[in-house]
C-alpha cells in the first residue's frame, strides 16, 4: 500500500474517533524521522487513547503494522510510529503547549479528504 493511502487511512481513523483539528504535514526533505506527520487532538485522556487504538486497529484491518506506540499510560501526547508516518495524538492542552505546527513551520500541509465518500 502506498504511503498516501496509509495517510488517508490514518486520518480517517482519527476522524472516526472524533479527533479534532486533524492536520498532516509533508516532512519529506525536512525531517529524517518520517515522510508525514499527522497531528490531532482529543478533549480528554480517554479520547486520546481511543484515537491511538483506533489508528492501530484500522491498520491491523488492512494487514499493516504499527512499529511502536508511546505515551498511552498518561495519554497527554501519544505517538504512533508507522514508519513513514508518525501520528501525534495530543490532549488539547498539550497540543497548544508543544505547537508542533509552528515548530515544523517549514513543512507544507497536506490536503485531506476526511469523511468524503469516494
Amino acid at each position: 500500500m502506498e504511503t498516501k493511502e496509509i495517510l488517508n487511512l490514518v486520518t480517517e481513523a482519527c476522524d472516526d474517533k472524533r479527533a479534532e483539528n486533524i492536520v498532516a504535514l509533508n516532512m519529506e526533505g525536512i525531517s529524517l524521522i518520517a515522510d508525514y506527520f499527522v497531528i490531532c487532538e482529543g478533549s480528554n485522556e480517554r479520547q486520546v487513547q481511543a484515537i491511538a487504538k483506533g489508528i492501530q486497529s484500522t491498520l491491523e484491518e488492512h494487514d499493516l503494522e504499527v512499529n511502536r506506540i508511546e505515551g498511552m499510560d498518561h495519554a497527554r501526547w501519544v505517538l504512533v510510529d508507522l514508519g513513514d508516518i508518525v501520528c501525534h495524538v495530543f490532549h488539547k492542552d498539550e497540543r497548544d503547549y508543544y505547537n508542533l505546527e509552528r515548530l515544523w513551520g517549514d513543512a507544507p500541509y497536506v490536503s485531506l479528504q476526511i469523511g468524503s465518500e469516494e
